[in-house]
């Protein structure tokens, strides 16, 4: 059959599931995120443990830390954040062939990473947002929600942003998060492309814009981007241009991308032996409420190909979840977060998304979300499976 049949890419005996998934999203009105999705679709990771691989190049995470220059220090975040969109967005079809659908998180999902400290929450259930921090010499966290629809495939939106912090210089960096839509669905062999542009801004007056363009009709490459460094009000005059495919090598230069100088390559072969995972304890050390002890019997079931138990083992998270909704609406109470409170508005976002003209809409994330490590550390020692399984501890609070 060729690779450019419909469902060519699907398994035999999955072809009249995957046909029938496709006809179910083409003729859906609302967010795709509501569907269930065929069991043999879905990936052995949960969309919480995703923070993890904004620091899986813990030597590219750091380095802006030790930049000498806000110029630098700048360009230096811009590299680290490129490093981070394979591990994002198409690391899964290393392992398992193509992308697959991440394991939707549950409310108080937690992911604990002991490289560099990671700690990721789900915080809505209905929102889909997905909250982390990761620290190491400064503080990385962010959180966002996701909205997916169908038009000739699935586009899904990012609502939401990311916020870095340089405590040696009182620095902060505001990260924007790219919209996305999936190539090749029809034929069963689905990939990840970006689309349009995201920012990083800085404090200190620099601005890196990323432009997604993907593959074309006629020609190009996939998953290729171009993007400028440049000072607020310059960018005419970039100070660094960068081009390249985001899942695998891309060039740096100083100035222009047809003038530049002193270029400077980043190989996707490289970055990929350069790579550290976090580090978790086995699952049965783990708490309930962590993703790789909650999901591993449905893990399990994916990697062996069982369907019916993945099936099984999936509903029972769900049903669990859709009890415990009920049971917290009848007594009027929301659920409480462990690492984040819920804040009115943040003047920070607000001086650094002033020059892009981007909103928080706070309306469609349930919030704007902090990360507040007294609030962890009184609510979560009240919890004893949450104690037992040295959550404070693991996640750098103790």
């Amino acid at each position: 059959m060729s690779s450019r049949e419909e469902g060519a890419g699907v398994a035999p005996q999955n072809k009249g599931s995957w046909s029938s998934f496709l006809k179910s999203i083409a003729s859906f009105n609302g967010d795709l995120a509501s569907l269930t999705a065929p069991p043999f679709i879905l990936g052995t990771i949960s969309l919480t443990e995703f923070s993890g691989y904004w620091a899986e190049h813990p030597h590219l995470f750091v380095k802006p830390a030790m930049g000498s220059t806000p110029e630098e220090r700048a360009k230096l975040v811009l590299i680290w954040f490129l490093t981070t969109l394979k591990q994002q967005y198409c690391s899964r079809s290393d392992t398992e062939g193509n992308e697959k659908k991440p394991l939707n998180p549950f409310l108080g999902e937690l992911h604990i990473g002991q490289w560099p400290s990671t700690r990721v929450e789900k915080e809505g259930w209905e929102t889909g947002v997905t909250t982390l921090v990761s620290e190491q010499v400064r503080q990385l966290q962010g959180y966002n929600a996701q909205k997916a629809s169908f038009s000739r495939t699935i586009h899904v939106k990012q609502i939401g942003h990311a916020l870095l912090r340089l405590d040696k210089f009182d620095e902060d960096y505001l990260i924007t998060i790219p919209a996305l839509h999936i190539e090749g669905l029809i034929y069963g062999t689905p990939f990840v492309e970006l689309n349009d542009k995201t920012y990083i801004v800085s404090s200190t007056g620099y601005i890196s814009k990323i432009d997604y363009s993907g593959k074309g009709w006629i020609g190009g490459k996939k998953n290729s981007f171009t993007a400028a460094l440049f000072q607020e009000g310059k960018e005419k005059d970039p100070l660094y241009s960068v081009d390249g495919q985001w899942s695998d090598s891309f060039t740096i230069r100083k100035g222009s991308k047809k003038s530049g100088t002193d270029a400077e390559t980043f190989a996707g072969n490289e970055l990929k032996r350069q790579k550290i995972a976090l580090q978790y304890p086995s699952p049965e050390n783990l708490s309930i409420w962590e993703a790789k002890r909650r999901w591993d019997p449905v893990m399990k079931a994916i990697r062996k190909g069982d369907m019916d138990t993945t099936n099984y083992e999936k509903s029972l998270i769900e049903d669990e979840q859709r009890d415990m909704r009920k049971k917290e609406a009848a007594k009027g109470v929301e659920w409480q977060r462990w690492f984040f409170v819920k804040k009115p508005n943040d003047p920070l976002f607000d001086r650094l998304a002033k020059p892009i003209g981007e909103r928080i809409e706070a309306e469609k994330t349930g919030g704007i979300w902090r990360f507040d490590a007294e609030h962890a550390k009184q609510y979560i020692s009240q919890v004893p499976e949450l104690q037992q399984a040295r959550v404070l501890e693991r996640a750098g609070l103790t």
